[in-house]
């Protein structure tokens, strides 16, 4: 889009130095004609909603119906800038900080990272903002979040859009029987670790720069201005703590010597998902392997799979217009 208005602007500029060239008119009127059937992205606005006994920051941009974006860790609202720029053409396009998170609310009372209360927090702003229905789009901690809100409020919702992030009963079978996820899953008990601030806060946080943006910064989907914002956020008092506290209240990952047992992190409700779902999969995720997408029609009756062969967990930064292009085709956004 950017580098379409780019070549626009220059048009304009060439076509108006060379006014007296018919031909030269003629593209100019070709021109204007594109630019008015061509979208522009919406801007994007920050506001602040109270809700659910926190106070929720989130992005926005449009009008309409909802479609709400939920980020998962180590990301914020700004997981989501493209696509609130995207969609906002057609909908209200809301992205949450969610709570723990940059410029959201913090609870310092660990039960409240309990999964049912951030299902709470997206239903009170989804109502806040005066929507009884909406189309929910979810990454990571932010799918697990939005797994379990499909369980509990299917009524709510028009579609749902998972990317990278397990059905939670498919992820507790792979956690008890499959070795390799089991493997992978390791992180999440260092995660959970008193050690984990440290750890990751280490040399102005190098690990997860290396971990989230790392590779983008080398291939240049991500930006210095993309770093620098990342590292704001997570230097937010109370932010990475707060990240953290999903995985510890939740008591999620792989079996241990000492304690066998996995957990299902969205309670002994029935695990079915009575809402038309999306799973798109970045099929090189080396933290939550494609095992994840075995079955899962079991669970969910009206399922669509879309697998990116060279996707990696980052895969919404990585494959932006496939990403886009597939939600567009699923939720009949065309514009």
């Amino acid at each position: 889009m950017r580098k379409a208005l780019i070549n626009l602007a220059f048009a304009v500029a060439f076509v108006s130095a060379l006014s007296f060239s018919i031909e030269a008119g003629q593209k100019h009127d070709a021109k204007k004609e594109e630019s008015k059937s061509t979208p522009r992205p919406a801007m994007i606005k920050h506001e602040y909603a109270d809700v659910n006994g926190v106070r929720l920051h989130y992005a926005a941009a449009g009008k309409g119906k909802l479609i709400m974006f939920v980020h998962g860790f180590p990301e914020f609202w700004y997981e989501w800038k493209n696509q609130l720029e995207q969609f906002g053409g057609k909908y209200l396009a809301v992205a949450p900080d969610m709570r723990g998170y940059n410029l959201s609310s913090k609870p310092t009372d660990l039960d409240q990272y309990q999964v049912k209360y951030m299902v709470e927090d997206l239903r009170a702003l989804a109502q806040k903002l005066g929507h009884k229905k909406f189309i929910l789009v979810a990454h990571d901690w932010g799918g697990a979040i939005a797994w379990a809100f499909a369980i509990a409020h299917p009524d709510m919702l028009e579609k749902l859009v998972i990317i990278n992030a397990p059905h939670p009963g498919i992820f507790q079978r792979e956690l008890k029987e499959n070795p390799a996820q089991q493997k992978a899953s390791q992180y999440m008990l260092m995660f959970r670790s008193p050690q984990a601030e440290q750890i990751l806060s280490a040399n102005n946080y190098a690990t997860l720069v290396q971990v989230v943006l790392g590779e983008g910064l080398k291939r240049g989907f991500f930006t210095e201005a993309d770093k620098e914002a990342y590292i704001a956020a997570w230097s937010q008092p109370g932010a990475l703590t707060g990240g953290l506290n999903y995985y510890r209240a939740a008591q999620i990952g792989p079996p241990t010597e000492t304690n066998k047992e996995v957990t299902n992190f969205a309670g002994d409700r029935s695990l079915v998902v009575n809402v038309p779902t999306l799973v798109i999969w970045g099929e090189k995720d080396t933290a939550l392997l494609t095992g994840n997408l075995e079955g899962l029609d079991k669970y969910v009756p009206h399922l669509v799979i879309k697998r990116i062969p060279e996707g990696t967990h980052w895969v919404i930064h990585e494959k932006a217009e496939e990403i886009n292009g597939y939600i567009t085709e699923f939720i009949g956004a065309k514009h």
